[in-house]
């Protein structure tokens, strides 16, 4: 097992290195008349290696025999073997019976140190924050009308003081503190989701750009398509014809070219020389380790695809946009049973990851293993990709709500649960500490009064529960509770003592318990 919290791409590498020198077998081999000890044949190290990859839990049983020799072939340039003779640093591994052996030391990756960015993703922005230089003591409390329900649910719990209450206004979100939400909420979840301590072992969240998350989850046409704002980096119309040419082969004839035996491996070969001939794979080598580290959610179907999603929205609009367009053609391409075969040897679904695994993922760093994970992931991508390439409508739902929250302006109770919202004030100015002080003690009075007064006129509350509210207002606003009550005369008047005189019946049955029994005419015969 690897240990917590390594990134993917070094563990892995230097991972498969040593279960390769640990498990591969040496022994003596000859060669022009001379022997070799311990060494192994080329043949012999593509079985022992092929056999290694497919019962890793990273990679699996769909590793080829060919995508194990494209490894071997990095092992041999990157030293972590070379030949009898000791000459390494070329690609020119093949299946055969050269013999090959290992270095005193096979050069393992570094960890690369964790960015300086902190443990905190993006710290939310706090709207509650009065601007520098302006005191929240100097803020008018605005009056509140509230019935005696809410109050007494509001401060049930708070027998002792209960602190006035205050109206919080809220800073306008211009569209720079939306795209900062979207950003924080984002990553957080996917943090979340990869179950990870901290992005920073798999992302530096300084390259994640929030407007490109705002454009992946608004700017989309009726089938889920990005569109872009920049129509320069739109595909080229005469790539997006060979496209649709094959993914909908053979309706489609858009190129107005007369066909012949083999025109649709030629299509085909246009477009995996177009998307080859990238700088960068569409999935980016900044993200290359966050879609890396999905592969170990894989088993768990519904997260994997959750972390996806989300990793996809972070990607530049264009690129989204082309991965969308690639993915949605290889799966129809692999479904299309009218499309010739486009291989002799290969299927079509396996042509389809071989072909665009690489400019779909791999890594900056040669010495990774990335074609082998980008395999694994574009199948799965593939099989998904409805659900994958679509906006994550839970994580965008939270976000507005969020937002909308954020723009209310609202009353805060301490202890309370909930806000009282109002709509937003068209002004504030500031006033003198007179005024204020003058604004607190009739402001803040006059609506507590009218509660009170409530209270105490209720009918429809038992007068025990109506004993207990006062008590408690009586704690908490004893200057306005003794305006309203300044002796105990007038609260007793609120409570008028019952009759204790029985009724008369009564009294004559007690004056009489021992009257002989006189019967009825009922009881006689």
């Amino acid at each position: 097992p690897l240990p917590a919290g390594t990134p993917p791409g070094p563990s892995r590498w230097n991972e498969i290195i040593e279960l390769f020198r640990a498990g591969m077998p040496l022994r003596k081999h000859r060669c022009h008349f001379k022997s070799y000890e311990r060494c192994f044949k080329a043949s012999e190290a593509v079985d022992c290696l092929h056999e290694l990859l497919g019962s890793n839990q990273n990679f699996g049983p769909e590793v080829t025999r060919n995508q194990t020799v494209k490894l071997l072939k990095k092992f041999l340039k990157n030293h972590v073997i070379e030949d009898i003779k000791g000459r390494w640093g070329k690609e020119d591994f093949q299946d055969d019976g050269h013999l090959y052996r290992f270095p005193p030391s096979s050069p393992l990756k570094p960890y690369p140190k964790k960015p300086s960015c902190g443990k905190e993703v993006i710290k939310f922005p706090d709207w509650n924050e009065p601007k520098a230089g302006t005191s929240q003591e100097h803020i008018p409390v605005k009056s509140v009308t509230m019935n005696s329900e809410m109050w007494y649910k509001r401060h049930s719990i708070a027998i002792g003081e209960v602190p006035a209450c205050k109206l919080v206004f809220r800073r306008e979100l211009t569209h720079t503190n939306i795209e900062e939400i979207w950003k924080s909420m984002t990553l957080s979840q996917l943090q979340k989701v990869l179950g990870l301590d901290s992005l920073d072992e798999v992302l530096d969240p300084k390259l994640v750009n929030s407007k490109h998350i705002v454009q992946n989850a608004y700017n989309v046409n009726k089938q889920g398509i990005v569109t872009l704002e920049d129509k320069s980096k739109e595909l080229p119309h005469w790539i997006l014809s060979a496209m649709k040419c094959l993914a909908n082969w053979p309706s489609y004839s858009d190129l107005k070219q007369p066909t012949y035996s083999g025109f649709e491996r030629d299509v085909f070969k246009t477009i995996v020389d177009y998307f080859g001939q990238m700088k960068e794979p569409l999935l980016t080598f900044h993200f290359f380790d966050v879609f890396v580290s999905v592969l170990g959610l894989l088993q768990k179907h519904s997260k994997a695809v959750e972390a996806l999603q989300i990793s996809c929205l972070l990607l530049p609009p264009e690129n989204r946009k082309r991965l969308q367009l690639l993915v949605r053609m290889m799966v129809r391409i692999s479904f299309n049973n009218d499309l010739p075969p486009l291989s002799e040897s290969v299927r079509t679904r396996n042509l389809m990851v071989q072909a665009f695994s690489r400019c779909i993922l791999c890594s900056k760093d040669e010495m990774d293993l990335d074609e082998l994970l980008a395999a694994k992931l574009v199948s799965f991508l593939m099989d998904n990709y409805q659900e994958i390439l679509s906006v994550p409508s839970t994580l965008k739902s939270s976000i507005e709500e969020h937002i909308v929250h954020l723009q209310r302006v609202q009353i805060k109770y301490a202890g309370a649960d909930t806000d009282a919202t109002f709509p937003p004030p068209s002004f504030c100015h500031q006033i003198s500490t007179d005024e204020f002080e003058y604004q607190r003690a009739t402001g803040s009075q006059e609506p507590l009064a009218a509660l009170l007064e409530e209270i105490a006129m209720n009918k429809e509350i038992s007068v025990k529960d109506k004993k207990k509210q006062l008590k408690q207002f009586q704690k908490s606003y004893p200057e306005v509770y003794r305006v309203r009550f300044p002796t105990p005369e007038t609260e007793a008047v609120l409570f008028p003592e019952k009759n204790k005189q029985k009724p008369p019946i009564l009294m004559w049955a007690l004056k009489k318990p021992f009257q002989p029994f006189h019967r009825t005419r009922s009881f006689r015969m």
